[in-house]
């Protein structure tokens, strides 16, 4: 069985491995010949993070996963965008898993808020260390060790250039951190929610089991829900098709990616309303 420190290589080394190749972004089309040329730039972004992520592919925190992630978040905001950050916690229990346990699931899931926040409070150390000024908000109130959720205060760290992290969810349970990453950005009024991911974008199937799926360009909220694609929970995917808010899917363990989605260039899949 691999150890921790194997599955932790690997996430390294899967992020090192792709520093010399040709990125996605040089291909033009999705399926049907739609073009990203001309994709927008952004000013202010929330980026959504797989607490998965943060574990290296166990239960626990990767404290090389989340330098890496720091990194690049780093090079975004001292290029002068704003960025807000959801981070999930399923590295430290997830709510639905946790019921079908015998768990209550109302439990469960606030369990999994203080999953978030334990996230949040470890990004915001490894950006703190570059330099970059990081508050934390949460949605239930811990005033020893972060802010609690104020819209309006959220929007002015962000004009100061600080990184602002949502902890703890929605405060509610049955609720998704996607959701959450959905209402946050409409609130704080981010231009596109960034979901980060483990693969370069939509695909017409899972990839890992076919490979002759097709990686969409771009893509309508209409079609995603019409070709029944995954990018996000229903909740989620819903706030943002009902109020336009376009949602930019795109490969996390690539270095550098961040910064290219936030720039316009035409990597992963932008989901918007046509």
């Amino acid at each position: 069985m691999p150890t921790r420190a194997d599955r932790s290589a690997t996430v390294s080394a899967d992020v090192a491995s792709t520093d010399n190749q040709p990125t996605d972004s040089d291909d033009s089309t999705g399926e049907g010949g739609s073009s990203a040329v001309g994709r927008p730039a952004f000013r202010r972004v929330l980026l959504k993070l797989g607490g998965e992520m943060f574990g290296g592919g166990s239960v626990g925190l990767d404290p090389d996963v989340v330098s890496t992630v720091a990194d690049q978040i780093a090079e975004v905001v001292e290029s002068g965008v704003q960025v807000a950050v959801v981070i999930g916690g399923g590295n430290f229990f997830r709510g639905a898993e946790l019921q079908q346990r015998g768990l209550e699931r109302s439990r469960s899931d606030y369990m999994g808020m203080l999953g978030t926040v334990m996230n949040s409070l470890a990004l915001q150390d490894f950006l703190e260390k570059r330099g970059i000024t990081t508050r934390v908000q949460t949605a239930i109130t811990m005033g020893q060790v972060a802010e609690p959720y104020i819209p309006l205060r959220a929007q002015r760290h962000l004009e100061k250039g600080r990184v602002v992290i949502f902890g703890a969810g929605m405060g509610l349970p049955y609720f998704s951190t996607d959701t959450t990453a959905a209402q946050r950005a409409l609130e704080i009024k981010a231009e596109v929610v960034l979901m980060a991911k483990a693969v370069d974008g939509v695909y017409s199937d899972d990839p890992r089991t076919n490979p002759d799926a097709t990686l969409y360009r771009e893509i309508s909220h209409r079609e995603v829900l019409e070709k029944n694609l995954k990018v996000a929970d229903a909740t989620a995917f819903s706030l943002c098709m009902d109020n336009k808010m376009p949602m930019l899917v795109f490969n996390l363990l690539e270095r550098g990616n961040i910064a290219r989605a936030v720039a316009g260039e035409n990597i992963g899949t932008l989901v918007s309303t046509s």
